[in-house]
Parts: C-alpha cells; structure tokens; sequence
C-alpha cells in the first residue's frame, strides 16, 4: 500500500476467486473493490484539505489523531476513513490460498509463551470475533512486548492505543453476508484456513526490531 497521500488501492496479492470456498469472488469483489476502494478514496478526499497530514504515513496519522487540534468531525472522519484503509489492508494481506499452516518460528513461540498455546490463540479470537457486537474487528496485537487478543468497534485499530496490530480478522457484515448470511461463526471459523502466517510473522519481526 502506497504509504503516503494520495493513497492507492494496492493490488490485490491473489486472484479473486483464489479464497474459494473460504471466501467466493463475488463476496471478495465486492468487500475489496467497492468497500476497500471507498474507505481509500474517502481518505484522499479528506486528505487535499489539509496539507500539513499529507506526509504522514497512514500509521503515523492515525497514532497522532487523538494529540491533534484537529476539530472533532475531521478527528472522526480520519479515524473512520484512516483506520478503514489501515484495517482492510491489514485484513486482505494477512489472508491467502495458502490453505490452513501454523505459525513458525518466534512467531510460534511467542503465542506459546504468551497465549499458551495456538489452540487457545485461535479460540481466543474466535471469541473476540464472535462477541464483538455490531461491526469491528478480531485482533491479534503486540502490546509492551507480548502477544495479546482484543477487539475494536468500526473502524478503530489497535495501534491508535499503543499496540501494533499483527493480524485482523474483519467481521463487518459485508465481509461475510454474502456468502455465510448471520452465520458468522462459521465464517470465523473457516477464516483460519486463509491465514498467512508468514506476512502475520514479519509483521511481528518486524516490530520486535523497532
């Protein structure tokens, strides 16, 4: 994803009917090309208005959001917007037609040490998914140094409160609705085949780096 304004769709990493049955192309068209492709172009729009946040990269504008003099509906705006093209980047890049793997390596053992295990990792977030009311997310974070599962309302992200977001599980409905109708469980469920590891892993080398 580009990381500067103006921001650009990046190109989906797989074909669209690559996720099937997981996820089918009509579902995926549809979530990334006219939902994924509004929240960029909204963002833009904002954006030409205020020149000084032009050269924030997409993470530093949504950490430094709540220290802003920003008025509040732009703080809200950008928070919606920015955190919808933050969110749904994460979402579709940590997913692929990989087929169901396990985390390896750090990655591996930091869920063991801090999450006990990847069974408990995975029924963690199916939970945080499952409860979370309304439209959000599922997160698995890095937060002072340790794994963490959480989840967030809407469009806010994880890393506007200090954590770094390692992987996103979306479970707006228009992310699922197509194909599963209100049975989001087994949506959740089958996301685990999807799930990149090796993108979720640089991710959190990546920050331990840092």
């Amino acid at each position: 994803m580009q990381a500067t304004f103006p921001y650009s769709l990046p190109p989906l990493p797989y074909g669209y009917e690559e996720l099937e049955p997981v996820l089918s192309r009509k579902t995926l068209t549809y979530h990334y090309d006219k939902h994924f492709k509004s929240y960029v172009d909204n963002l833009n729009s904002i954006l030409s208005n205020f020149p000084k946040l032009q050269n924030l990269t997409l993470e530093e504008l949504l950490i430094t959001l709540d220290d802003s003099d920003l008025p509040d509906d732009i703080q809200n705006d950008l928070r919606n917007q920015g955190g919808g093209v933050y969110n749904h980047w994460l979402y579709f890049f940590g997913i692929g037609p990989q087929g169901f793997t396990l985390p390896t390596g750090p990655l591996a053992q930091a869920i063991t040490k801090d999450l006990e295990s990847f069974d408990n990792l995975k029924r963690s977030l199916l939970q945080c998914a499952i409860k979370q009311f309304g439209s959000g997310y599922a997160w698995l974070i890095l937060k002072n140094g340790h794994l963490e599962v959480c989840n967030t309302d809407n469009q806010n992200t994880p890393i506007s409160h200090d954590c770094y977001p390692l992987l996103a599980i979306d479970v707006w409905e228009h992310a699922y609705y197509l194909q599963y109708q209100n049975r989001r469980a087994d949506y959740v469920e089958n996301f685990f085949s999807l799930i990149n590891w090796d993108f979720i892993s640089k991710r959190y080398e990546t920050c331990l780096s840092k």
